[in-house]
């Protein structure tokens, strides 16, 4: 599977919006709208995508955009990230991938996958609809697993004439973070591919949670608590399976993302089986000297950013962490998005 070009794009989108899309109000509130998109039948029936799109006060398209895809246990559900999006002339839009959040189905396991690129075609979906909109240049943005996705679709996809020009980040997942049980991953992938829906448990802790939650927790934000649940959900060997692919892929092909990459990791990891102060200033979900060596190695235009006081979601750090990180973001985005070629620094 290749990467859509533009014209197909053009395709895509004059069908698409002749099958007139159903745009419903979100449970965002004011601004923000959500629209279904079959993505036919997988392993377990029907599945579909959700694109969400932020139109503040009034339907108006900025020709340059952003798409962001949120990470594993997750939704988007970031509303100051699309309103500072907007207010520097972007046209915001995110995916709730199959199986995740608001394009979850009756019956469906939540964030089960068998193959990372499956996901492709819901990334597909909503650059189609943010070209038929009139986006003609996008950053792609991904957080966690979502930026694992992200880096993974502009590897495996490369062609030139495309609507992203520009990758961007947060905490990506390109490496297992499990200690003295990482070495049985290999061998849980292996059992992945014979027996998919093996169930593999998780960790009970409720640490990044408590550190993100307004209610309940030590954090500002609120969130559907079906949809991102304060203890990871169990995963499946063939989820496994298809993570270390996608991690596996990233290393076999260095240096392969042509577009300019925002590689952000918070500047230290640690260890809270259960909250303490500290969980609110680092990474609790990955090691970020991992991502730091890894990320370097992703395209031949990678910029890291260590930021200091960062959780795993980058964005959703204390106020003194995000606005900074905002603005060195944006500065950032500014210069990759209109020429690819330069090294771009922030």
């Amino acid at each position: 599977m290749k990467r859509i070009l533009l014209s197909t794009l053009l395709a895509a989108s004059w069908l698409l919006s002749m099958a007139q899309w159903h745009w419903s109000p979100d449970t965002l509130g004011v601004g923000f709208e959500k629209c279904y998109f079959d993505q036919g039948r997988s392993y377990d029936g029907e599945v579909r995508s959700t694109v969400i799109r932020y139109v503040g006060d009034a339907d108006t398209t900025s020709a340059v955009g952003a798409l962001y895809i949120h990470g594993f246990n997750d939704y988007f559900f970031q509303i100051e990230m699309a309103q500072e999006f907007a207010a520097h002339g972007y046209s915001f839009y995110a995916v709730d991938l199959r199986r995740y959040g608001r394009s979850l189905l009756p019956g469906e396991r939540r964030c089960d996958i068998r193959d990372m690129r499956k996901y492709f075609s819901d990334i597909d979906s909503a650059l189609s609809v943010m070209h038929a909109y009139g986006v003609r240049k996008v950053a792609l943005i991904g957080h966690s697993t979502g930026g694992l996705l992200a880096a993974y679709y502009c590897s495996y996809n490369q062609q030139a004439d495309t609507l992203i020009r520009a990758l961007v980040l947060n905490s990506p997942f390109l490496d297992w973070n499990l200690g003295k049980l990482e070495p049985f991953v290999g061998a849980i992938s292996n059992l992945g591919k014979l027996f998919p829906n093996m169930n593999i448990s998780q960790s009970p802790s409720t640490t990044y949670a408590e550190s993100l939650m307004r209610d309940g927790g030590h954090g500002e934000w609120g969130f559907n608590k079906e949809w991102k649940s304060p203890h990871s959900p169990d995963v499946t060997a063939g989820w496994v399976r298809a993570i270390n692919s996608a991690q596996r892929y990233l290393r076999h092909h260095k240096y392969s993302i042509p577009e300019p990459v925002l590689v952000m990791y918070s500047s230290k990891s640690i260890s809270a089986p259960e909250w303490t102060p500290a969980a609110d200033s680092a990474d609790v979900v990955l090691d970020v000297a991992e991502i730091k060596k890894l990320g370097s190695t992703l395209g031949r235009n990678v910029t890291l950013y260590k930021v200091n006081g960062g959780i795993h979601d980058l964005i959703l750090s204390a106020p003194d962490v995000r606005y900074p990180l905002y603005r060195r973001m944006f500065g950032w985005l500014d210069r990759a998005m209109n020429n690819t070629n330069p090294k771009v620094v922030l």
